[in-house]
């Protein structure tokens, strides 16, 4: 019966441990993966893409993306 309490809260643990790496992983994921759709978009509007931002020149350009969609505006 031990043995079986003992496999039971590995499972209970492991469960566990993949939920908080999943919780973990989830929100840097998406962003990632914002900040690359964000720079494809800017770069295919004919911008560069510096330090998380769009610039067209010197100037700071802002309505490239739709932050409401998540989306391109071109």
């Amino acid at each position: 019966m031990k043995e079986a309490t003992g496999e039971a809260n590995m499972t209970v643990i492991t469960i566990v441990l993949i939920a908080l790496v999943a919780a973990v992983a989830t929100p840097l994921i998406t962003s990632l993966l914002n900040n690359s759709a964000k720079s494809a978009c800017c770069t295919g509007a004919g911008y560069q893409w510096k330090g998380n931002k769009c610039y067209n020149g010197s100037s700071q350009v802002t309505d490239y993306w739709d932050s409401n969609n998540n989306k391109c505006n071109y």
